[in-house]
């Protein structure tokens, strides 16, 4: 197994302004129940409450804005049969960015495109940039700038 290098500060402060006003400011709650049946104190991230509802709209918008407008030209394409779809689908959205989702034929029913609320705008992957899951380091960078 490779070793992903931790992010430089810079990178995460870049990453935070890059989402900033745009991805959602989720609330960190507890639970009084929860942390005395367990004896400790349990933080929840409320990932769920953030566009698209999940943390990997941060990752696929801090990678898409971190392309360059030759490469935008070019458009994106990713492999996944989830969230990172639907994250990566809404960042291209969002930055008027041609966008292809490769999706295996048994992907849940409600994680394929034609559920999407914000539709998908879709062309053929040739000459398209690859948008893999943690294959870069925007996603990690905006992991820390929550």
């Amino acid at each position: 197994m490779t070793q992903q290098r931790q992010p430089a500060y810079d990178a995460i402060e870049r990453a935070s302004r890059r989402l900033h006003g745009v991805a959602h400011r989720t609330p960190v709650l507890t639970s009084a129940t929860l942390n005395q049946l367990s004896g400790a104190e349990i933080y929840f991230k409320c990932e769920n409450f953030q566009r698209m509802g999940a943390f990997k709209f941060r990752g696929g918008f801090n990678a898409i804005s971190s392309l360059s407008p030759e490469q935008r030209q070019r458009g994106i394409v990713t492999f996944s049969s989830g969230n990172h779809a639907q994250a990566v689908a809404l960042a291209a959205k969002l930055h008027g960015i041609s966008a292809t989702v490769v999706m295996p034929s048994n992907a849940p029913a409600a994680k394929k495109p034609q559920r999407w609320p914000m539709g998908l705008p879709s062309s053929s992957t040739t000459g398209k940039l690859k948008i893999a899951k943690k294959s870069r380091p925007h996603w990690l960078q905006s992991k820390a700038s929550v």
